[in-house]
């Protein structure tokens, strides 16, 4: 029997993530999932994307996230905040007990309602990738794998070797990874011929808030994390739980494995860069310490001891650890919102990182399946 007030989930990007945009649903494969297994449950549930600033500071982006609730969630019903890495913080900022989000961020009335918060990759003890892309040169580098990562997956196969020699034509990776500047911007315009009237439109819009504002992103450092970890409390009446995920270290086996074309040969280089970033661990600043028991389930799930070089590409999987853990395997950053490599002739999942994970369908159902069964929990 379908309940009278539905459940609300508010699914929350990721830092440079998006709602829709270009024609893409990055949410898409997790918000269509989520709500069928609801359904299948006989719970009637209504799905929302936040559409949080892609780089902006944790309390800005918290402060959209409460105000995109106020307007949208009603009066009645429980919700659930289901954050993809950088979105699992903004989650916890805004309902921290003692938070203030400042004006913007409107009443945290809707807080009372709020039964489980759920981090997908989420680095909530940091990512050492934060720091390099606070550099010039990272800076410039994360602007073009936002570029890159919304055309990709926006874009479809034929596409994605396109843009493998746009990249080639332009400078090469070496430079590309290198965040020459003259590169970056040829790699825009060029890039941005790939889209629509439209789709350029949005792409522009995006990289403008990218370049103005970027407080989010020496934010999610493990030495900021460390004062964020102090200040947040977690709200007593709100479940948390988590996802965690590792991707296999790069090595020529592989991904040769993982490499059908020019594009996924791009990707798979730059997979191997951002994991060697995020793989150099901040001692001083350490991620969570699980007991024997959970260490060893999740060395079992992910294929290999949990230590701080373990990533999935972007964030360390020790990093990831917060309150329930609900599922583990083998996956890289994108895998987890359903962007992997599917051979299947029906399918609509676009791959982005060649990261050897192996990760598909059958994974992804698992991943759904246990926060599905997290929500019905409450």
């Amino acid at each position: 029997m379908t309940s009278a007030a539905p459940h609300r989930i508010y699914l929350i990007p990721g830092m440079f993530g998006f709602a829709k945009l270009a024609g893409f649903d990055y949410f898409g494969h997790v918000r269509r999932g989520l709500a069928q297994r609801l359904s299948d449950a006989g719970v009637e549930a209504q799905v929302e994307v936040v559409p949080t600033p892609p780089t902006s500071s944790l309390r800005h982006r918290a402060g959209v996230l409460a105000r995109t609730v106020n307007g949208t969630a009603g009066d009645h019903g429980p919700i659930h905040l289901v954050g993809h890495s950088t979105g699992g913080l903004d989650a916890r900022l805004a309902l921290s007990p003692t938070v203030n989000l400042g004006a913007a961020g409107g009443s945290l009335g809707f807080t009372r309602r709020v039964r489980t918060a759920i981090s997908l990759n989420t680095p909530h003890y940091g990512t050492p990738l934060a720091a390099h892309f606070a550099t010039v040169a990272g800076t410039r580098m994360l602007y073009a794998l936002s570029l890159l990562t919304v055309v990709s997956l926006s874009g479809g196969e034929p596409l994605l070797t396109l843009i493998s020699r746009v990249v080639a034509t332009v400078g090469g990776l070496d430079q590309f990874l290198g965040g020459d500047f003259r590169l970056v911007s040829r790699l825009t315009d060029s890039m941005l011929r790939l889209l629509d009237a439209k789709g350029r439109g949005d792409v522009q819009q995006m990289l403008r808030k990218i370049r103005v504002d970027q407080g989010g992103i020496i934010q999610i450092t493990p030495e900021a994390m460390d004062l964020f970890n102090a200040a947040t409390e977690d709200s007593p009446t709100v479940r948390y739980g988590s996802v965690v995920t590792a991707a296999p270290k790069p090595s020529a086996w592989t991904l040769g494995r993982s490499v059908s074309s020019s594009y996924s040969a791009m990707t798979a280089a730059i997979y191997a860069t951002l994991y060697g970033f995020t793989s150099s661990a901040s001692k001083p600043y350490p991620y969570a310490r699980p007991d024997m028991l959970l260490a060893s389930e999740l060395e079992q799930a992910l294929g290999e001891p949990l230590t701080d070089g373990t990533n999935d590409g972007v964030v360390p999987s020790a990093s990831m650890l917060w309150g329930k853990l609900l599922w583990a395997g083998r996956a890289d950053h994108l895998d987890v919102l359903g962007h992997f490599r599917d051979r299947e002739a029906e399918s609509r999942h676009s791959d982005w990182l060649t990261s050897g994970a192996g990760f598909g369908a059958e994974r992804f159902a698992q991943e759904l399946d246990a926060v599905a069964a997290f929500i019905l929990e409450s």
